[in-house]
């Protein structure tokens, strides 16, 4: 019966481990004119009409920048839900900014999602077989059962493929650049999270702000 209990137990966390979030960071730029001390103020902004999503990606984005010492603010204070940008706001929106004493602009939008079909394939696992329960079927059957198996099945990936770009304030330059794959996030909040993580650790790694 343990030995049941256990490979239940090792279905169960790999079942977990496959429904988290998974963040890999395809591949980052670093533009050779970015400061050597890196950036101490970050504003922040999600691209994106949906509102809940905005929010967390911001706020996860802000909280965990902060974490590291670093000020940083979302854009929420200077760019209102709903707002179309035109040409003509460009100069009282960076003005807003730099206000608030930002040297840099953070930004976060979804260049693309795919839908991948895969196939499982299914698993066979062969249990020894112990005599002391022969004498009785269900003993046998139920605890020493010598062939399980494990049918395959096809299941659908969601890909989702993210850029986060980091601006210059006072010259309005890209200094730095990555792109993300997510796959099968199972929430915006565990997504938010995750994401951020990634982004802020790359950010870090490629020196635009300080551990």
């Amino acid at each position: 019966m343990k030995k049941f209990n256990f490979i239940l137990l090792l279905s169960l966390v790999a079942a977990v481990i496959s429904c988290s979030p998974s963040v890999k960071i395809l591949g980052s730029w670093t533009s050779p004119s970015k400061p050597a001390e890196g950036y101490n103020n970050v504003f922040v902004t999600a691209l994106t009409e949906n509102f809940l999503a905005r929010q967390a990606v911001e706020k996860d984005l802000v909280d965990l920048i902060q974490s590291h010492g670093i000020s940083s603010s979302s854009s929420f204070e200077v760019i209102p839900p709903g707002f179309k940008a035109k040409e003509s706001d460009r100069e009282e929106i960076v003005a807003k900014i730099r206000e608030l004493g930002n040297d840099a602009i953070l930004t976060v939008a979804l260049l693309d999602q795919t839908n991948e079909t895969r196939y499982v394939p299914g698993s066979t696992m062969y249990t020894p077989m112990r005599y002391g329960y022969y004498g009785r079927f269900w003993g046998y059957y139920n605890y020493y059962n010598p062939v399980m198996y494990d049918p395959g099945y096809y299941t659908t990936d969601k890909n989702y493929y993210l850029e986060a770009n980091l601006y210059d304030v006072a010259s309005e330059e890209l200094v730095w650049s990555s792109q993300s794959e997510t796959t099968n996030p199972s929430s915006l909040e565990t997504f938010s999270v995750t994401f951020a993580e990634s982004i802020v650790k790359q950010l870090i790694k490629d020196g635009l702000i300080s551990e």
